[in-house]
Formats: C-alpha cells, structure tokens, sequence
C-alpha cells in the first residue's frame, strides 16, 4: 500500500478510561490520569490514533448501540477539553458469539472484528492507508496483544486495567507484549522513543 502511515491503535476501557465494567451511566465514563496528555503526545507526533474496542454490553442487551456511541462522544469530548487531544477514528465491535453470551439477535454472532481476531486492524488499515507492520496496539488483556501478534503490530500491555492480572496469570492467559508500560504514558514514551519515527 503507498503513502501508508503508522498508528498507534488504542484500546478503551483499562487504557483510556478507568476500568469499571460495563458502562450503564455515561459518568462512569472517567479517563484514567494522564491519558489525555499522552494522547496528545501522539497528536503531535503525526501518529494516527484509533480506538479499536470490543464492545459486548449490545450483543449482552444491557444497552443499545446508541449508548455506546454516546460514551465515545464523552471520551472524545474529555480527551479534547482536557488536553486538546484527538482520536482519528473510533471501531468498536459490538458482537459476541451466542456460546460467549451473545443474547440480542442484532449483535450476537460470529465476528472478524471481535479481538483477538484482526478485523478492526484491517479495517482501519484499509480506510486510512495505514501500515500495521510499523505499527502499535496498546492494550491491558492478552487478547489485545494476540491481536497486536496476529495484525503483525507491535504489542504493548499496560498495567492499568487488567494488565496487572494478565500478568500474574488471574485473568485471560499469559501474553508476551513487545512492551510492558505502568501506564498509557509510559508506553507512548516508548512510542515516541523508537528510532524509526
């Protein structure tokens, strides 16, 4: 693909805003300290942000579509009065296989986009002419760095959110990221430190 650029993909809840389960109020919705400022370090540095998101609370009928996309207007808004930060582009996947949970006919099914699984990465790939080989996944659950190893991005795993019991073996199973950051932070300061940017 010519003229491709780098990116660096972002999961939500655990990364960018605290971890507090499924969001049934859109003020439970807080950034984790820090996140902003980090994100904007990316802006600056030309690299292109995006959410990529499991999202199962449709296809698991705690909540419509509709307030999904209400939450990520409040994180953009945050992101945006806090540090003047932007995400390029936001694709979240809202489906769950019915044997994972998946009870509402609309989202419950099968899905390329479902982490671990790539769909989200090529996608955003393909709509922005990005080059997932010179690129990063940031996340806090071994399924976010799997996915990272199966797009061919570099992985990195934050200790926010679920991170710390990845780690410990208490929750999914044990990843083996390219880097493993105390925080959204750290980790874009290991972005940034990359000699090929």
């Amino acid at each position: 693909m010519a003229n491709t650029q780098r990116a660096v993909f972002l999961d939500r809840d655990g990364v960018l805003n605290q971890e507090v389960g499924y969001i049934h109020a859109l003020e439970d919705l807080n950034l984790i300290p820090g996140v902003a400022e980090a994100v904007r370090r990316l802006n600056q540095a030309n690299l292109f942000c995006c959410l990529v998101t499991n999202q199962s609370g449709p296809a698991r009928s705690y909540y419509g579509i509709d307030h999904v996309d209400a939450l990520h207007q409040r994180l953009t808004h945050l992101l945006a009065v806090e540090a003047g930060a932007r995400l390029d582009a936001i694709y979240c996947c809202p489906y769950l296989s019915p044997s994972a949970g998946g009870v509402n006919p609309e989202f419950t099914r099968w899905s390329t986009w479902r982490k671990p699984n790539t769909g989200m990465l090529v996608a955003a790939a393909w709509d922005h002419h990005l080059d997932l080989q010179q690129s990063f996944m940031v996340g806090d659950k071994a399924t976010d760095v799997d996915m990272a190893r199966n797009a061919g991005c570099r992985g990195i795993l934050v200790q926010t959110g679920y991170g710390d019991r990845v780690l410990s073996g208490d929750y999914q199973h044990h990843a083996q990221p390219d880097y493993i950051a105390r925080d959204l932070a750290d980790a874009v300061g290991w972005i940034l430190a990359d000699e090929s940017l």
